[in-house]
């Protein structure tokens, strides 16, 4: 009868709705490839930029890069310890106070949140987070080049991981520059104590 054939269609209508539904749902929440791929360790940057989360970012540094967070912690805290127990005022409020970010941070990925939103990092990385073009791997290095032209480069890490390397010189140089001023802080406090004892 009519009514039967009616009640098929709603149900086959109803069927293939359900699947382009459960198609676009699946899409949308595919898991992403594993970040011991250039495409995973992108795809989880770029969700973490998108959602204001440097610190989840941080996994997809190189190791250098974390390293120098690392290296900026402890060279800012012994610094800032040598200038609270020895330097007179107002140096030692100065320094302490410009010590402070580093110094207090629980964690490596804690100083790099700090730089990327006092530096305003994002700025830099949202100008084209856009879909994969294309990957160009050659050995422990890749590229990302994306489908707005830009190439964003990584290293693979010892723990599989790939890690953007587009913030590395700059961390570096001021992993450098901390470890040069803790000397010249330490130089100081012996003079300051001479002057205290003398």
């Amino acid at each position: 009868s009519d009514m039967s054939l009616s009640r098929r269609k709603i149900l086959t209508l109803g069927a293939a709705s359900i699947v382009v539904i459960a198609g676009g749902y699946a899409l949308v929440h595919r898991p992403y490839p594993a970040d011991t791929t250039p495409e995973g360790a992108y795809m989880r940057l770029a969700k973490s930029v998108t959602e204001n989360d440097p610190k989840a970012f941080f996994a997809y540094l190189e190791t250098e890069a974390q390293w120098a967070c690392y290296t900026l912690h402890e060279m800012r805290k012994k610094a800032r310890d040598l200038v609270t127990a020895s330097y007179p005022e107002p140096q030692r409020s100065d320094l302490a106070n410009q010590y402070a970010p580093f110094a207090d941070a629980p964690d490596g990925s804690d100083v790099f949140a700090h730089l990327y939103r006092e530096r305003n990092w994002a700025r830099r990385l949202r100008k084209d987070l856009s879909g994969i073009n294309r990957v160009d791997i050659e050995g422990d290095r890749a590229s990302i080049v994306t489908v707005g032209g830009t190439r964003w480069p990584f290293r693979r890490r010892d723990n599989g991981i790939w890690g953007i390397t587009v913030f590395t010189a700059e961390l570096l140089a001021d992993a450098e520059k901390a470890t040069r001023d803790l000397a010249v802080v330490e130089a100081a406090a012996k003079d300051y104590d001479r002057v205290k004892s003398g």
